[in-house]
Formats: C-alpha cells, structure tokens, sequence
C-alpha cells in the first residue's frame, strides 16, 4: 500500500476540506458575502458532496493539474481544499499532551509545517485523479448536533473494493469545519499521534518542526506524479 493510499489518499474527494472555498473576484463583495452565509448554513453532508464534485470535475478537466504543474495544484488545494480546515485543531490533537508543552511560537509552527505537510499530499493525490465516482452514505451526527461524521466510498478507476472514508467535521462559528478523515479505517490525527509522540521523546518540540520542515523541503523538491 503506497503512502498517498496508506494515509488519506483521496485528496480527489477533497479532503472534502475544500468545504466553502472560494477564489474572491473584485467588484463581487457583497456577493461573496452572501454566498460564504449561504455556505456556512449547509449542512455537513450537502457541503461535501457539492465540494467534492466540483473539485472532481476540475481535476479531471484542468490540463495543467493533469500534467503535474505544481503550481496550478497547489493553488486548487490553497482555494479549493484548505481555507476551511481547522488546522489548529487538527495539529493539537495530532499532537496531544505535548502541545500544551510547547511555546505560542511552536505552536504556530506545527501548524504550518503539518499545513504544509498535507498541502504536497493533497497536491500528488489531486494529479492522478481518474474516474472515481463518490458514493456517500447517511451522515452520523452527534446528539447536540455540534459535530458530524460524513462517510462515503469510492470507486476505483481499474476496479477492485471501493475505498472507504470518512470526514469529521464540528459547528464553528464560521460554519462547519473538517478536522479529521478516516481512510481504510485509519484516522488521519491517529495515524501521526504515534509518530509525532515519537519524535518528541527523541527530540523535543523543536526536533519535532525540524523533522516536518525537513520532509517539506524534500516533499518540495519531488516531482508532482502524473495521471
């Protein structure tokens, strides 16, 4: 099982972290007002599934995302799938006890290394994009109704079992926000826990952001793979 398909692969169904994003035209505020109050009252299970459709659809017609322009994919995944993740929640979870350890500076740079940690993911999953067609299931949600489970299957390109995930999301102010997604039943926050925990009894906080820095650097320099 490869990285992208170990972890979270489907970065085509978005993340579904996609969620309300999207490119501000000038001239349009108001409109974008509207269209953000719009997005924010939808409920978990509608956003998704109209996210996720049109980032299939963009992936699959964009010439330049096709042929690996890094980027055109990292600036689908910068409007399209991250605006609207709650990284800090994601981050602190992922990192558990430790993070009330580490200083407001350390914090901010978790965030942004695992940011960008999961933007080079989201950008080689994004460029081999086929087929897959997104069958969603009824959505779980928690009795006050403040967090909600989205699940659904996709099917493969070249056949074999459809892929199985699942999206957790919480009301925020701002509308609902992804935190966590289940792929193959391995949850995101669960699958770096260890490692993180790991890396911080070996290194500290510190060695921790210089170990995701290093993988950035690495990720940055690789070739985007092709459809």
């Amino acid at each position: 099982m490869n990285h992208y398909k170990k972890v979270f692969l489907p970065a085509f169904a978005a993340f579904a972290f996609g969620l309300a994003a999207y490119i501000p035209v000038a001239g349009a505020q108001t409109a974008q007002s509207a269209q953000t109050v719009a997005e924010s009252a939808e409920a978990p299970q509608v956003l998704i599934q109209r996210v996720t459709q049109e980032v299939l659809e963009i992936a699959r017609n964009d010439k330049d995302v096709k042929a690996g322009d890094r980027k055109r994919i990292h600036q689908l995944v910068e409007t399209k799938i991250l605006p609207h993740v709650d990284f800090q929640r994601t981050t602190s979870m992922a990192v558990g006890r430790y993070w009330r350890e580490a200083s407001p500076q350390q914090q901010q740079q978790l965030i942004g290394e695992f940011r960008s940690l999961l933007m080079h993911t989201y950008a080689g999953a994004l460029s081999q994009i086929g087929s897959q067609k997104p069958d969603f299931k009824p959505q779980r949600s928690h009795a006050d109704e403040s967090e909600a489970e989205v699940r659904f299957q996709v099917s493969q390109a070249r056949g074999g079992d459809p892929m199985q995930l699942s999206y957790r999301l919480y009301k925020s102010a701002d509308g609902w926000k992804v935190y966590d997604v289940n792929l193959l039943g391995a949850w995101l926050i669960e699958t770096y826990k260890g490692s993180f925990a790991a890396e911080i009894g070996k290194s500290g906080i510190d060695g921790l952001i210089r170990s995701l820095a290093e993988k950035n650097r690495k990720l940055a320099g690789a070739p985007v793979p092709k459809a």
